[in-house]
């Protein structure tokens, strides 16, 4: 039947080896769609009710962009702020002329769910709002919101499933009651157990000097109102030399560059998403990205979209018809990443070169 015993042997490599080696390719090839945008303050009764939005709803603040944030396996934002009751006692600033604290009513998490958010970023200056019982009954109203969270001391990490692959979020800040941003080896030991853990592993940080002076990414450490608020571009490479595999940065209320790194996405700064009442939105601090990335089953960055969205009035969310995130985006990636293999179309593509 056969003319050779080689013959044979092809036969049954044919059968059994071939099917095989497809599945694995299939495995390897499976993708993961992950969205992520910066700050995120639905309004604030304290320290006055006049900057909760009309009617004591927060649901007309990002209806525009949901079925954008919706279209992904995961939804990441920056949670600026507590969500607690009236009882909860303010933090004591040092500089009253600069002080902003930030109660969201605990009813608006549903604005959240509403819109798909999955994770969410804790480490950042105003997650201590108000103490130890904001931070606290902020973790409670999340949970049984089932929104996933990470970056406190005592809750770091978190990790969710997502068509049987495994994706962690860890978060970073200079601020007291989070993980710290300027202590990089003890960053990058948790982002390393946590790959240990996960196919993918999302890296948020809170970190640069705020507002428009400071949309360039430097490769120093930055500082702002006293704070060393951490070296963003250092950090960022640590994370992904460490297993990190998407990066998505906020704090400094502005739209900063992005960079591929070791085949690895890192956004600099997603500045202001949906900051209501009491946020400066002139100019770039009104303007921010929403980005849309995917990676293989292993983290490796595919592809991007920036989607550009802006906010009118005291804070409503909406797609910018003219672009400007995805320009500013071009422009500083260009000035400050000019080795990066990635290129930014007019569209907002975020393509391999």
């Amino acid at each position: 039947m056969y003319q050779s015993s080689k013959d044979f042997i092809l036969l049954l490599f044919t059968l059994f080896i071939t099917p095989f080696m497809f599945c694995q390719s299939s495995a390897d090839d499976k993708s993961v769609t992950v969205i992520g945008v910066g700050d995120i303050m639905l309004g604030t009764d304290y320290p006055s009710e006049r900057y909760l939005p009309p009617g004591d709803r927060c649901n007309h603040l990002m209806e525009s962009v949901i079925p954008y944030l919706r279209d992904a396996d995961i939804t990441f934002g920056n949670l600026e702020g507590s969500f607690a009751d009236s009882t909860a006692k303010a933090k004591i600033c040092r500089d009253t002329l600069n002080c902003y604290v930030f109660r969201m009513p605990e009813k608006y998490v549903s604005c959240l769910v509403e819109a798909g958010f999955d994770m969410l970023s804790l480490a950042n200056n105003h997650s201590g709002d108000f103490g130890k019982e904001g931070r606290i009954n902020t973790m409670k109203v999340l949970d049984s919101a089932g929104i996933a969270y990470a970056g406190l001391i005592e809750y770091p990490v978190t990790i969710l499933t997502v068509d049987s692959l495994k994706a962690g979020l860890c978060a970073f800040s200079p601020f007291r009651g989070t993980c710290s941003i300027t202590d990089i080896r003890a960053a990058a030991e948790i982002v390393m157990n946590l790959k240990q853990k996960c196919d993918i592993v999302i890296v948020s940080f809170h970190g640069g000097a705020e507002g428009k002076e400071y949309q360039h990414v430097t490769r120093d450490t930055e500082t702002y109102l006293g704070y060393n608020r951490g070296n963003v571009y250092e950090f960022a490479h640590a994370m992904v030399d460490a297993g990190g595999d998407i990066l998505f940065g906020h704090g400094p209320h502005v739209t900063r560059a992005i960079e591929v790194y070791r085949e690895r996405l890192i956004c600099y700064s997603l500045g202001n998403f949906c900051t209501y009442g009491r946020f400066n939105l002139q100019g770039p601090n009104g303007i921010a990205p929403l980005v849309k990335v995917t990676v293989n089953r292993n983290g490796k960055f595919l592809r991007g979209e920036i989607i550009p969205v802006r906010q009118t009035g005291r804070g409503i969310t909406e797609i910018d018809p003219e672009k400007k995130a995805i320009q500013k985006i071009q422009e500083l990636t260009r000035a400050d990443f000019t080795e990066t293999p990635v290129e930014i179309t007019d569209d907002g593509k975020i393509l391999k070169k």
